[in-house]
């Protein structure tokens, strides 16, 4: 309880300030939920290269009811994210697009909304979680969930991954042009790997996951993509096997989830060839919450995306040791991973605000 003999003044001018502030977030969040039905409904793909439409041009073009896309188009305005051009016209810029509409762009972000309503349905569960210290498993989120942490990486995969990042390490692609064997640990829907085993068609390449729903979607993207040389296991009962067979394995965006990963680390390490690389990728962060404090922009954003999938997915089993979104620093990974024997640790800049990138080896 409240020491009610503590007694400070009152700022109005901070309550004023902090209410707009708050406000503010409680903006963001309606737009949020705007975005989600834009991309869900297709509305942002139907403006693209359009030029300026009408409420009731996007009506006709899509089957959908005038008035409801009236008030979308409104708000989308108002939010900055549409361009109104007088006479009840609105158009979806070319710069705009490549946020909004198309997928194959490196700045495409519309589709990190898509699991909007799982990640907000999490919320009533989370106050058992905050009285026991039991998170919820990533497959709490369901299937769309898994699609939505795909749609939200895969475009750097697509632009990034083997054109700039796999040639930024020492050795790595004369060994997958020659026929490396790859795995990815945290494999998700297996846009990663699927990149690499298209670009190298002579690798023998192998994804590891626990998510029965992200694995699901690896095995359709793995039949859309057409290839032969990837296998997908789920790691609950097929994990990596610790024969040091591996010449090069990936971690994408997954360390800080796991509960426990260092024995994940440990069965990387005896998994990997002795000459063997291990590229990881996590969350940038800074190494003390005060540094994310006066210098991270995104720490609101990564610290809410913690409690929610995050640190939760890390604190789902009992003695989870709780990295959480911010938690896997590079003062920590290199702790971490030489703990078990890796001697070798390299940071690259591979063009991403959100990921720092790690080379690894023996």
């Amino acid at each position: 309880m409240a020491d009610k003999s503590y007694k400070r003044d009152i700022d109005r001018k901070k309550v004023q300030k902090l209410a707009e502030h708050t406000i503010g977030f409680l903006t963001g969040a309606a737009v949020s939920g705007m975005i989600y039905l834009g991309d869900r409904m297709g509305l942002y793909q139907a403006l693209d290269g359009a030029g300026p439409m009408t409420s009731e041009d996007l009506a006709l073009k899509t089957g959908l009811h005038e008035r409801w896309l009236r008030e979308w188009l409104e708000g989308q305005a108002t939010a900055g994210l549409i361009d109104y051009i007088g006479n009840r016209q609105f158009e979806l810029s070319p710069e705009a697009a490549l946020v909004f509409a198309n997928e194959n762009s490196p700045a495409f972000l519309a589709g990190g909304f898509c699991s909007l309503p799982q990640q907000i349905g999490v919320l009533e569960k989370l106050p058992k979680s905050f009285k026991t210290g039991l998170g919820l498993p990533y497959d709490a989120f369901g299937a769309e969930g898994a699609r939505g942490i795909e749609r939200f990486l895969a475009p750097w995969f697509q632009a990034h991954l083997v054109p700039k990042a796999l040639p930024a390490l020492d050795g790595v692609v004369p060994k997958l042009e020659a026929g490396a064997a790859v795995a990815d640990v945290g494999c998700g829907a297996g846009v990663a790997l699927l990149k690499i085993a298209q670009a190298y068609p002579h690798t023998d390449c192998h994804g590891y996951d626990i998510s029965k729903h992200a694995l699901a979607r690896a095995e359709e993207n793995k039949a859309k993509a057409g290839v032969t040389n990837v296998t997908f296991h789920d790691a609950n009962g097929d994990a990596i096997p610790d024969d040091k067979r591996f010449d090069f394995i990936t971690t994408f965006d997954c360390l800080h989830d796991m509960a426990n990963p260092t024995p994940v680390i440990q069965a990387i390490y005896n998994a990997l060839k002795p000459e063997g690389t291990w590229l990881i990728a996590d969350i940038h962060s800074l190494a003390t919450f005060e540094e994310n404090l006066a210098d991270n922009l995104l720490a609101p954003l990564l610290y809410g995306f913690s409690v929610m999938c995050c640190m939760s997915s890390s604190m789902s089993e009992p003695n989870g040791e709780g990295l959480g979104t911010l938690g896997f620093t590079e003062p920590v990974a290199r702790k971490m991973v030489g703990g078990v024997g890796f001697s070798r640790f390299k940071r690259h800049d591979f063009d991403n605000p959100i990921n720092a990138y790690y080379e690894v080896r023996p």
